[in-house]
């Protein structure tokens, strides 16, 4: 599994020109679901996430609140396109993507955890989306689990 995430302003993602979710900030998160990847890999990306210390104390100006200390919302959008790492060729290969009806099901499960602590907003599985992200810093992490 495969995560980059982004600090963000406000951010949205639009399917055929609809806002099919939106945050007015907090953190926007490009999923990848890997081979391999099981409810154990969904558990601990979910919690490394929910404290994730990434937001700043105005009083010390650094990072030290996680999301729901500040006040923040997910925005996750499934992105198979991360599982290649740009090793060989230039073009791409996805072959490291879990098969799109088992990454959809993990996926939801993903978000549904994240959802116990927080709000999560999501895209469209397997639609072709515009993604908007204001990234606040900028901050941006690449994670794999």
């Amino acid at each position: 599994m495969r995560i980059v995430i982004q600090r963000s302003l406000k951010s949205r993602v639009l399917v055929n020109q609809e806002v099919v979710g939106e945050i007015p900030k907090g953190l926007v998160l490009l999923v990848c679901m890997e081979e391999g990847d099981g409810e154990e890999t969904l558990e601990k990306a979910a919690q490394k996430i929910l404290k994730l210390r990434c937001f700043e104390d105005p009083q010390t100006s650094k990072m030290s609140f996680d999301l729901k200390q500040s006040g923040g919302e997910i925005l996750a959008i499934s992105q198979f396109t991360l599982s290649w790492k740009g090793k060989g060729g230039n073009r791409p290969g996805f072959d490291l993507s879990m098969k799109p009806d088992l990454a959809n099901e993990m996926f939801k499960k993903f978000c549904s955890l994240l959802g116990t602590e927080v709000n999560v907003e999501t895209g469209r599985f397997g639609e072709y989306m515009q993604v908007e992200i204001t990234n606040d810093g900028p901050v941006t992490f690449c994670l794999d689990f």
